[in-house]
């Protein structure tokens, strides 16, 4: 999350919203908001269990605990692309989201 937010003014300028999700409880969450200095809204309190049945995401039953995933979602809200974590690595990061992006707005423009 800290790396969208040092990105945030490029996502500003191009009309896109971030928004957060936490497994978290209120002051958990808001802990990890103010730690982060994070301006973008991030939910609280999603069932980890549920979560990952409704997207795939990966769910460590034993260890009780969601793995990070990430999606870029279309201004229809239709999920456009998806990165699913297992471990510690494998995480949508800022500048790869902007570049995936701009690349399916030209795309688009020239496939019209």
């Amino acid at each position: 999350m800290a790396d969208f937010q040092g990105r945030i003014h490029d996502f500003n300028e191009k009309g896109i919203k971030i928004v957060g999700a936490s497994v978290d409880n209120l002051e958990n969450a808001g802990k990890i908001v103010e730690r982060r200095n994070l301006s973008f809204p991030v939910a609280y309190g999603l069932d980890a269990g549920q979560f990952a049945r409704l997207t795939g995401a990966f769910f460590d039953e034993a260890k009780g605990y969601l793995h990070a995933t990430g999606f870029i979602l279309r201004p229809d809200g239709r999920i456009d692309d998806a990165v699913y974590s297992t471990g510690p690595i494998g995480r949508l990061v800022a500048a790869d989201t902007l570049f995936m992006i701009d690349h399916r707005v030209k795309t688009a423009s020239e496939n019209k």
